[in-house]
């Protein structure tokens, strides 16, 4: 339960930054860079979790071909 209410947390945080930067753009690029950070840190808290456990399914490769029999001759 403490997760989801970190991410719910996180996640509105996220939201708040991108509507701040929205609304009130950054004077120059460092300072744009410098909110870039938090932006992404509170997003992967969002998506992933605290302890980065991902809800989204990762794609599982398939198992590489068993290669059996003699060797060529």
């Amino acid at each position: 339960m403490n997760a989801l209410i970190l991410r719910i947390v996180c996640g509105l945080l996220f939201a708040g930054m991108v509507l701040g930067v929205v609304l009130h753009p950054p004077k120059d690029l460092t300072q744009g860079l410098g909110m870039m950070m938090p932006l992404t840190m509170l997003l992967g808290v969002a998506l992933k979790g605290p302890k980065g456990r991902s809800t989204i399914p990762k794609k599982r490769s398939p198992p590489p071909p068993v290669s059996g029999g003699t060797p060529g001759v």
